[in-house]
Order: structure tokens, then C-alpha cells, then sequence
């Protein structure tokens, strides 16, 4: 089975914005260090910026940078922002209530799926964007952005 990779892009995407400082970004600049289509980032960027993560300006000028200071965005922000509420679902068939299994599976990995999501939202709390640049390899530098003047091609 296949994960998405939402969360790691958004995550991305930020610490992109946050080592841009005040700069504002082109999605197609963020789209260049994510490796993706700049129609990935743009939709990224407006669920970034409906969870207050991100504002956003448009025209020639225009680019998207961080709505707060990036030790004031946990990780945990970014996860409820883009990802759905559970770390898996369960199966969408009842399973036979005449097996001893089937009867009370769904009672039991509901329990463990509230534990996993308690345990996963504890340690994204913990974890800001500011955090996630101070874990970058100090030797990488700062990420390479090519900004595009008005005007250039």
C-alpha cells in the first residue's frame, strides 16, 4: 500500500518559506526544491493558507511566505492542516459478527488507532518549522531558490 507524501511537501514548502526569512516565494521556485509541478504547491498553498499557515499574494509580485514566526508552527499544525484526522482507516465491510475475530476487531484497532494518533500528535507538538531548519545539515547552506524578476524569463 501507498502513503501520500502531503504532509512532507507542506512540511517542505515551509521550511522553504522560514529560511526565505521575510521573502516572499513563487510556487514555482518551491515547486523547483520540492521536485514537483507547480500545480502541486499552488493547491499545497491553499490549504496552507486556509489553515492560517501561509499568506499568500498574487500578481508579478506576488508569493507566498509564513503568516507567523516559524517557531510558532508545530508540526502538529501542519498535520491537522493537510492530512486526514486518523493514521489508518479501518476495513469498510463489517466483518462477521459470528467470528470471535471479526465480532470485536473493529473495537480493538479503534483503540489503537486513538493511541497511534495520540502518540503521533504528541511528538509533532513538540516539533516546530524553526526546529525542522535547526535539523538541517549546517554544511547544506541555505536551500537554493532561483528567484525570477519581473520581467525575466
Amino acid at each position: 500500500m501507498s502513503t501520500n507524501s502531503r504532509f512532507a511537501v507542506a512540511v517542505h514548502v515551509l521550511t522553504l518559506m522560514a529560511w526565505s526569512d521575510e521573502e516572499s516565494l513563487k510556487s514555482d521556485q518551491m515547486a523547483v526544491s520540492v521536485n514537483t509541478n507547480p500545480v502541486v504547491v499552488r493547491r499545497m498553498l491553499c490549504e496552507l493558507a486556509e489553515g492560517k499557515l501561509v499568506v499568500s499574494q498574487t500578481g508579478s509580485t506576488g508569493g507566498s511566505r509564513l503568516a507567523r514566526n516559524p517557531q510558532q508552527i508545530t508540526l502538529l499544525d501542519v498535520y491537522r492542516t493537510v492530512e486526514s484526522a486518523n493514521v489508518f482507516s479501518l476495513h469498510p465491510n463489517r466483518p462477521s459478527h459470528r467470528c470471535p475475530v471479526g465480532s470485536s476487531i473493529g473495537t480493538v484497532l479503534e483503540g489503537v488507532r486513538a493511541e497511534i494518533d495520540s502518540a503521533i500528535e504528541d511528538v509533532l507538538a513538540r516539533i516546530t518549522i524553526e526546529d525542522v531548519m535547526l535539523r538541517l545539515k549546517p554544511q547544506v547552506g541555505r536551500p537554493e531558490v532561483k528567484h525570477k524578476r519581473a520581467g525575466a524569463n
